[in-house]
């Protein structure tokens, strides 16, 4: 049975799928006032994550991705690369001529039409759509018109940039944007270390670092935002493996040292 909390009222957005990914444009769109909260529906399986998107902000939340799928205008689809395509076939009858954004890694559009009538998009977007700082490439299916690109050019403009590229990009797109948050709060980490071993405290160089790349509101620490990106053998566990063998960090660490050595000299050669 369907969520009996669920409202009855207009669905504009549903989402299949409310983990960090989901979570973090949901939040962004309900902050960036795209729609009434009460016209986002979610699904997903887990309760304390479900109520959670719904306590914190008003949006109706069910276990049924086919009251998503029979509800929504626009359909959101944020599952895991290898639940997604069986998951399409299962709620297909609910998806013709939708339009259909998913924001799943690794999963061509040439398969999700095969499954499903629907009109699919890919949306490569990334967690700080929270904050409405999002970094969102779209690439569209053989199916999608002109219209379907306008409206979703307009839903992820409300959370941050958007650009077009061709599903041949998507990959880099993901290693880009999609894994760059990861990166970004490891050098932001990366910065600090090197402002404290200059002298500085460590919560000064940690607010100073962070103010200065802008790239987050949260409280939470670069450890564990980074941890809200990583996917145990996904793209950006590869990319941060790379920083790592590459010594990127200490690579870091050393540029504020060196930068702050020679600040140090050229006030002496200007006095």
């Amino acid at each position: 049975m369907m969520d009996t909390q669920t409202s009855a009222g207009a669905i504009r957005l549903g989402f299949i799928g409310g983990g960090k990914l989901a979570g973090s444009v949901i939040r962004g769109l309900v902050r960036a006032k795209y729609c009434a909260p009460s016209a986002i529906l979610m699904s997903e399986p887990h309760e304390a994550t479900r109520r959670t998107l719904e306590e914190d902000l008003g949006i109706i939340g069910t276990a049924e991705n086919a009251e998503v799928a029979e509800r929504a205008e626009i359909i959101l689809v944020a599952v895991k690369p290898g639940v997604l395509l069986p998951m399409l076939s299962e709620i297909a009858p609910h998806l013709e001529t939708k339009l259909v954004l998913s924001l799943a890694a690794g999963v061509r559009l040439q398969s999700m039409e095969k499954v499903a009538a629907a009109h699919f998009m890919r949306a490569m977007t990334n967690t700080p759509s929270a904050i409405c700082r999002a970094a969102t490439a779209l690439a569209r299916g053989g199916r999608t018109n002109n219209s379907e690109l306008s409206i979703a050019r307009e839903l992820f403009s409300a959370i941050g940039a958007v650009v077009e590229v061709t599903e041949e990009q998507i990959d880099a797109v993901t290693a880009l944007s999609g894994s760059g948050p990861a990166f970004v709060y490891t050098v932001i980490e990366a910065l600090a270390r090197g402002g404290e071993k200059m002298g500085l405290a460590w919560d000064v160089a940690l607010t100073l670092a962070t103010q200065t790349v802008l790239a987050t509101e949260s409280k939470l620490s670069p450890e564990e935002l980074r941890k809200m990106v990583v996917t145990p053998g996904g793209t950006t566990a590869a990319g941060l493996a790379a920083m790592e063998k590459m010594k990127t960090s200490e690579s870091l660490i050393a540029a504020v040292e060196a930068a702050a050595k020679r600040g140090s000299e050229m006030a002496q050669e200007n006095s």
